[in-house]
């Protein structure tokens, strides 16, 4: 359990002399183009930092035991929606997750071969506040585990110490998925679409990675694959074994997109090969989060999950609501939901709440282009009243195909990090506010943590994610004596 107290002072940092400042972000920046996350003569896509985000022990703790947590979350999670679609539990829990899913995906998912599978890569966003960490999102599908890995040995190769170790994520993924086949020589594809083409050069680092491991493996497009009465085969180049496992990152809305997609389900169907993550949307939404605060599903969060698993989770993911515009009785309310001290029954009561009372951001759940990164999110307080009543409106009227939530808005704690500004060829200071992302690699019961990844922008950014003005640096364990300056304003 993380104490309330978040990342500690440090000492002094003593700065580089202004020719062994370019040295190193010299290294770095080769070391990312060498691994073909950064184009060479262009500027830097992101701001490269001076050492790693620096965490506490208890920290390290705290996030060494959330991914038993979040596994635990994630299987609840399953049995809880099948138990609604048989009936053993409301309805309304599985019709908001089916939402605007089209009934083929959903008959596929539901098939009971895959009853018991869940994500094998959970990734949570977490944002440290005064009074704590706040987990923003969780994704089984995600992005930024190569640029992690890559920037784990870069710095580890400095002799900087880094959360889960130099080569943790490489190593970490493959275990993962060498434990999901029987298959003693596996042949893995990495199954990479058009549509997340801006992750592919990542993924193909992490391929070589594991290739230099001695695993039989390839990044390839959809269309690559062949398929026959036998099974699922890559390219010719890369032999003719059939493909065992296929790690799937490609999103469930974009299917009707991606080339061959109905070939790939038949052969994880027919169990020709296995496909990791699984095709279950209800594992893939936002509004996962108000299941765990709902006062009618608190009982069956307390007979599944152990006492301190329930507890942090509740306490570490914001209030968060479906915006469902079915009316409600005239003697119901949306539980835990006030403007000032008074219950609300209607939602579009918020839209006449003060700036100071519109903490709270929207976005869509899920199956949707606008639900991953940046897009779609909007916060309250950032936006006019009439801005912020359109909003309100545009969710409940997407509600067939697009739910979208209502959450609670943190603001994250003020850190100071010093990046390389290339205007002054020097490492400068930035005052901004972070967002933690690790990655767990499920192996058996375990969720490993095989690194974190800080995304830290510039304070007066209110959304946090990867910009050009964003500094992305790997989580340093804080062995090494130059540490992260909390800022205190």
């Amino acid at each position: 359990m993380l104490p309330t107290g978040t990342i500690s002072p440090s000492p002094t940092i003593t700065r580089e002399s202004s020719s062994q400042g370019s040295t190193r972000h010299t290294v770095i920046r080769h070391a990312l183009v060498n691994d073909g996350l950064l184009q060479e003569g262009e500027a830097d896509a992101w701001r490269i930092a001076r050492h790693p985000f620096q965490i506490t022990s208890a920290e390290i703790t705290f996030f060494e035991q959330l991914g038993h947590h979040l596994l635990a979350f994630y299987r609840t999670l399953n049995r809880l929606y099948l138990e609604s679609v048989k009936g053993q539990q409301p309805a309304w829990i599985h019709q908001y997750f089916d939402q605007g899913k089209p009934e083929s995906l959903l008959a596929y998912a539901r098939m009971n071969r895959f009853k018991n599978v869940v994500p094998h890569v959970i990734r949570p966003d977490i944002i440290p506040t005064d009074d704590g960490m706040i987990m923003t999102e969780l994704d089984s599908v995600p992005g930024g585990m190569g640029l992690t890995g890559s920037l784990a040995r870069t710095y580890g190769e400095l002799g900087e110490h880094v959360v889960g170790e130099a080569d943790g994520l490489p190593q970490g993924f493959a275990a993962m998925l060498l434990s999901r086949t029987k298959d003693t020589q596996p042949t893995i594809a990495i199954v990479v679409s058009d549509e997340s083409e801006s992750y592919r050069a990542e993924m193909q680092w992490l391929t070589l990675q594991l290739k230099n491991q001695g695993l039989a493996i390839a990044c390839v497009p959809p269309q690559d694959l062949r398929f026959n009465d036998d099974g699922l085969y890559l390219p010719a180049q890369f032999g003719e074994r059939p493909v065992s496992l296929v790690y799937r990152f490609f999103e469930l809305f974009d299917l009707p997109n991606i080339p061959k997609f109905e070939l790939l389900m038949y052969a994880a169907k027919k169990g020709l090969t296995t496909v990791t993550p699984p095709y279950k949307p209800w594992l893939e939404e936002k509004l996962a989060f108000a299941m765990i605060h709902h006062p009618m599903l608190e009982q069956y969060w307390k007979a599944h999950l152990s006492g301190e698993t329930f507890q942090t989770l509740k306490r570490l993911m914001p209030h968060t609501w479906v915006l469902d515009p079915q009316p409600i009785p005239p003697m119901g309310v949306i539980p835990g939901l006030t403007l000032g001290d008074q219950p609300i029954s209607d939602w579009r009561a918020l839209g006449t709440a003060s700036q100071k009372e519109r903490q709270y951001v929207i976005k869509p759940s899920g199956f949707s282009e606008l639900a991953w990164g940046s897009r779609g999110v909007s916060i309250g307080h950032d936006r006019s009243q009439t801005e912020w009543t359109q909003t309100i409106e545009h969710g409940l009227d997407s509600f067939s195909t697009t739910p979208y939530i209502l959450q609670e808005f943190y603001k994250g704690q003020l850190y100071s990090v010093e990046y390389y500004d290339e205007q002054t060829q020097d490492w400068t200071a930035m005052d901004g506010r972070a967002r933690l992302s690790p990655y767990y690699c499920v192996i058996g019961d375990e969720a490993k943590l095989s690194g974190i990844l800080a995304t830290v922008c510039p304070k007066d950014k209110k959304i946090i994610h990867g910009m050009r003005d964003a500094v992305m640096v790997p989580c340093g364990t804080g062995l090494n004596k130059n540490r992260n300056v909390q800022n205190e304003r």
